[in-house]
């Protein structure tokens, strides 16, 4: 019964919109019909091509009701194809256009040996070292070629750092959250990097360094406590919170 009520309110709703939504309607189902019967060579997901996510993008634009319409992706995924879009616009436009010829190997070489020879020169004096030869060459070609030394070796990446000590890495974060009555809440969070963990959580509205440690002692009942400690560059986790920390064994970072 409500089948046999819904298609002439349909029918009639068609009848009354207008054309061009009706149009732009039936473009979108169709477009979305011939993707779902385009062969994929044996592929379980449907092939979309530049031109396909184009359209979404300008459906997006154009078309009010364009989310009623999808079926083949969420709508998240055609905002995501749009910032997409905007950034591969922005890399064109912004790509250089040219610019001052580059150096010779020649005079980059020159450029090294003098700063090798002379390591008390800068790069004004290189500059017009330069100039008496008859050469011009801008302060920030030199600055690029000039000699640096030896590197140093790379030393262990952040990352690196984390994942090895994971399971002895703690986070200390103070936050807050605003109340219906306009008052503002401080909240203590302490997280374990090894699983993941919400250790302790506390909340006050006066937070001073002394609550601050006594929720460290709370949370490090028995010996457990971290071997590092993560925290910002807050006021309570001073001065005199490091060195409490270092008398229990707790590097503070």
């Amino acid at each position: 019964m409500c089948e046999l009520i819904s298609l002439p309110l349909t029918a009639v709703l068609a009848w009354v919109r207008p054309r061009q939504d009706l149009v732009l309607e039936n473009l979108l189902l169709r477009h979305q019909l011939a993707l779902l019967t385009r062969p994929t060579r044996a592929r379980q997901r449907t092939c979309l091509h530049l031109w396909d996510k184009l359209l979404w993008i300008l459906a997006r634009r154009w078309c009010a009701g364009w989310r009623e319409h999808l079926a083949i992706v969420t709508p998240d995924t055609v905002v995501r194809w749009h910032r997409q879009g905007w950034r591969l616009f922005w890399c064109w436009k912004s790509r250089s256009r040219g610019g001052r010829p580059h150096l010779s190997p020649e005079m980059q070489d020159l450029i090294r040996t003098m700063s090798r020879d002379n390591r008390l020169w800068g790069t004004e004096r290189i500059r017009g070292e330069l100039l008496k030869l008859g050469i011009v060459v801008s302060n920030r070609s030199i600055r690029r070629y000039r000699w640096r030394g030896p590197r140093r070796p790379s030393s262990q990446t952040w990352r690196t750092f984390v994942r090895n000590h994971a399971h002895h890495l703690w986070a200390a974060d103070l936050l807050t959250v605003p109340t219906l009555t306009f008052k503002t809440l401080y909240v203590l969070v302490f997280i374990a990097h090894g699983r993941r963990e919400l250790v302790h959580v506390n909340v006050t509205a006066n937070p001073t360094a002394a609550w601050v440690w006594w929720q460290v002692i709370q949370t490090t009942p028995w010996g457990q406590k971290p071997r590092h400690l993560l925290h910002d560059h807050d006021a309570v986790y001073g001065r005199e919170f490091r060195q409490r920390a270092e008398r229990i064994g707790i590097d503070g970072w």
